[in-house]
């Protein structure tokens, strides 16, 4: 197809105009052109710090008329150029089936691999495309041949798909779970280090832990531990379900030794795709969970070898990929925190709703959960909902009675002073 072509037709994708010819061999840079239009329009704002800005980000986020979706954290919604990538993808491989699917997108799927590699500061050859986090937790708790006696630490804020596979497992077998309980509320980083540090005993063989805790967001320190594990031998395995996408991170940096990751969430990309991080010289340790021809390889795809999968969504990863990209990873880092801090002193202003997530960055990002004092959480997440058209999710675990709220680069500062007027009317009446 030629370039003019390309162009014309990539556009009319991203302006949702059904197209009635494929495009052949589209590939991951090529997704790129479903938000051509949207750039135009950023490139044209001078302050990408500005509500115009993100405004403009926002548009390419479509929900059901009238909602304001506080609720990423759960699971996140794909933007309009992501959507139309992954679609394409889907009818490629309807139009042509068993050469796309078998070997035809061998080099799409190594980009994408690429591209999230590249987001993550690693080397491709450390990151493996799965389904989900849960899938990436079962991977790492099933492949260790730990011996009774044996311990694994896992606080007590561990989801329970980093929990259960734990659980199933090891524990049958006689591996000891320790479950160190994390403050609410820690002063600093060194509050949490001090739970794990305290938890390690001579059998402790792995550390498993949530980048950020689901219930209430808080971030854990992953870095911190991981250097403290290592000087005594244990590996680092680290659930990053609420992180991957909500902020610049460094896996190198970071140190740990796996790390598992639901794209559907801050990454925005189809649903039942997966990020899976295994640093090269820890890859040794892991063991595929399911195993067809191939599974001999000695190269991180092996974890991933499924035979027949949904390729479009995988490429549609890609896809997702090259949105934040074009945005940009820093651009996103920033408004996260600058979200945050408008949200938080929004809420710091009304004496009857109450944060119970930490306040500092290193200890919290995108998501914060606030109480409405005098109402039970299923009733204040119903009124926001019923009445206001907002969702969010209710967590009552922890004795939190808090709605978690989650502020996505699709969140403005003026859907933020809706919630707040909300929650405001919510404590008066």
């Amino acid at each position: 197809m030629k370039s003019n072509s390309r162009r014309k037709f990539l556009r009319s994708l991203s302006t949702g105009v059904s197209a009635s010819i494929l495009l052949p061999g589209l590939t991951i840079a090529d997704s790129a052109g479903f938000f051509e239009d949207t750039l135009h329009k950023l490139n044209k704002i001078a302050d990408p710090r500005s509500e115009a800005y993100w405004e403009t980000i926002k548009s390419q986020f479509e929900f059901t008329d009238g909602l304001k979706y506080f609720n990423n954290a759960s699971l996140g919604g794909s933007s309009i150029p992501i959507r139309n990538a992954t679609r394409a993808y889907r009818d490629t491989l309807d139009a042509f089936p068993s050469k796309y699917m078998w070997g035809g997108w061998k080099d799409e799927k190594e980009e994408t691999r690429e591209a999230v590699a590249r987001l993550f500061s690693v080397s491709s050859e450390e990151i493996a495309l799965i389904h989900n986090t849960t899938e990436g937790m079962n991977l790492i708790a099933r492949s260790f041949d730990l011996e009774p006696g044996d311990e694994v630490v896992l606080a007590d804020h561990e989801h329970s798909s980093g929990r259960i596979p734990w659980e199933v497992w090891q524990e049958t077998k006689g591996i000891h779970l320790v479950r160190p309980t994390l403050p609410i509320l820690p002063k600093d980083v060194n509050d949490l280090v001090k739970v794990y540090e305290d938890a390690i005993t001579p059998r402790t063989k792995v550390i498993s832990m949530c980048h950020i805790v689901n219930t209430n967001g808080m971030m854990l320190p992953v870095k911190e531990v991981s250097e403290m594990a290592h000087e005594r031998g244990i590996l680092v395995a680290v659930d990053g379900a609420q992180s991957a996408g909500m902020y610049k991170i460094d896996l190198n940096d970071l140190g740990c030794d796996f790390y598992a990751a639901s794209s559907h969430k801050w990454l925005f990309s189809p649903k039942g795709v997966g990020v899976f991080y295994a640093r090269q010289e820890s890859q040794k340790h892991l063991r595929p969970l399911i195993v067809a021809r191939g599974h001999r390889d000695d190269s991180i795809r092996r974890l991933e070898n499924y035979n027949t999968r949904n390729l479009p969504e995988v490429l549609g990863l890609g896809a997702a990929v090259n949105f934040i990209n074009e945005i940009g990873i820093d651009k996103i880092h920033d408004r996260t925190f600058d979200l945050k801090a408008y949200f938080r002193e929004k809420i710091n202003t009304h004496p009857k709703l109450i944060l119970k997530t930490p306040a500092s960055d290193q200890l919290s990002g995108a998501i914060q959960v606030v109480e409405v004092q005098g109402r039970g959480v299923a009733e204040a997440k119903n009124i926001l909902i019923e009445d206001y058209n907002i969702d969010c999710r209710p967590m009552s675990g922890f004795d939190l009675n808090a709605l978690r709220i989650s502020l996505a680069i699709y969140i403005t500062k003026s859907d933020i002073d809706y919630l707040i007027n909300a929650l405001s009317e919510i404590t008066d009446s």
